[in-house]
């Protein structure tokens, strides 16, 4: 019997072991590798209803909100009332420095008791002036009488006429001067009204039951007109002041139901309703403004605080769906990876209304009961092989 040379024994396992090698790189190739195929998760397409929903961000403003300011510019003199305090209507709320204001009142009433003495003084003289021309209108008459029997000359009588038209025309002055001491009267009256009236604006008060948000101005602070001293808001009328993306307002309108997450009540939901959309949108923004009350007003909620809310559209027709995840672009077109016969393939899809849940509708392109992929582990290309598993696990996840 003869023996195997060592050289030969050693070569032989040395082949054995290379083609052993070669082979775990090609099963691990096969496997693992890039020619390995890809994994996937795959889904069904199904017929039901979407419900869809409108999603946006919006801020806790007040319907209602006052700037209480002077009228005129002047310096505050003082301030009532402080920042979170509750007024009333007609409360004072702070008070201007008059000035020369209360000097000017008291000058102006000077003037109208002169007045009103002037008045006097002009009804005397129409009275005195009355009595003149009545006494010469008698003397007239009896030198007419004493005319017509030739007792007097034509010139005394012209004399006695004379009289009479010089006691009507002062008649007539003393008139005029009573007349113009009223109109002097008048004219001091709406002088003194207007300067009370602006001595009163001097007074803040409160338009109605509110609750002060600021206090923008001290005591000794300089102010002009329509500055405002103090900032109110009514706190029954906070709504959400509400920013959509224009491209997923379709079906903004007034009357949808509203779902409001406030930030400062994490976990909580309070129920709302639309009830103005803006007519002007955020050109800048791209966004477009909706108006949210409350049914039930939270309380302590915060003017300024933001909020998240969801607006709940009417449900649509019976039609396919599919999770929005599946959709995918390929070259410039928008489909799914449909699994058909084992055979991978890009399939175009119209798609219609999506839920905020991620699922959409399908309008063309599927069938019911069509395979699509949901994920995969890497890229996928046609007929691509793959594998199919219920779920992915994440790289470096536990199978």
């Amino acid at each position: 019997m003869t023996m195997m040379k060592p050289t030969t024994s050693r070569r032989l396992l040395l082949g054995g072991l290379a083609l052993a090698l070669l082979g775990a790189l090609a099963f691990v190739a096969l496997r693992t590798g890039p020619l390995a195929p890809v994994k996937v998760q795959v889904t069904k397409v199904t017929k039901g209803q979407v419900t869809p929903e409108i999603f946006g961000i919006g801020q806790v403003e007040a319907r209602r909100s006052w700037l209480v300011g002077p009228t005129v510019a002047g310096r505050v003199l003082g301030v009532q009332v402080d920042v979170g305090q509750a007024v009333q209507p007609g409360q004072a709320l702070a008070e201007m420095d008059p000035v020369d204001l209360d000097q000017r009142l008291a000058a102006l009433d000077a003037s109208l008791a002169r007045a009103q003495s002037t008045q006097q003084a002009a009804g005397a003289q129409v009275a005195d002036a009355q009595a003149r021309r009545a006494l010469a209108a008698a003397n007239l008459k009896r030198n007419e009488d004493l005319a017509q029997q030739a007792f007097i000359s034509a010139g005394a009588l012209e004399a006695r006429s004379q009289e009479v038209a010089s006691a009507n025309a002062g008649l007539q002055a003393a008139q005029a001067n009573l007349g113009g001491t009223a109109q002097d009267l008048s004219r001091l009256r709406a002088e003194r009204a207007a300067l009370a009236q602006q001595r009163g604006n001097l007074k803040l008060v409160a338009p109605a039951a509110a609750v002060v948000t600021a206090r923008d101005a001290e005591a000794g602070t300089t102010v002009v007109a329509g500055q405002a001293v103090l900032r109110l808001v009514d706190p029954a009328s906070l709504w959400v002041k509400l920013r959509v993306d224009q491209g997923r307002s379709a079906g903004l309108a007034p009357g949808l139901v509203a779902r409001i997450a406030l930030r400062s009540r994490p976990g909580e939901v309070f129920d709302g309703r639309v009830v103005r959309v803006e007519a002007l949108a955020d050109a800048v923004t791209e966004e477009r403004l909706a108006m949210v009350a409350f049914d039930a007003l939270p309380a302590g909620v915060s003017v300024g605080e933001m909020a998240e809310v969801t607006l709940a559209l009417p449900p649509t027709a019976e039609h396919l769906l599919l999770p929005n995840a599946a959709v995918q672009q390929q070259e410039g077109q928008t489909g799914v990876w449909r699994l058909l016969d084992g055979t991978l393939a890009f399939a175009p899809v119209t798609l219609g209304v999506q839920g905020l849940d991620g699922t959409v509708q399908v309008l063309k392109g599927l069938n019911e009961g069509d395979t699509v992929v949901l994920y995969s582990q890497g890229a996928l290309k046609p007929d691509a092989r793959i594998s199919v598993v219920e779920q992915l696990v994440p790289a470096g996840g536990a199978k």
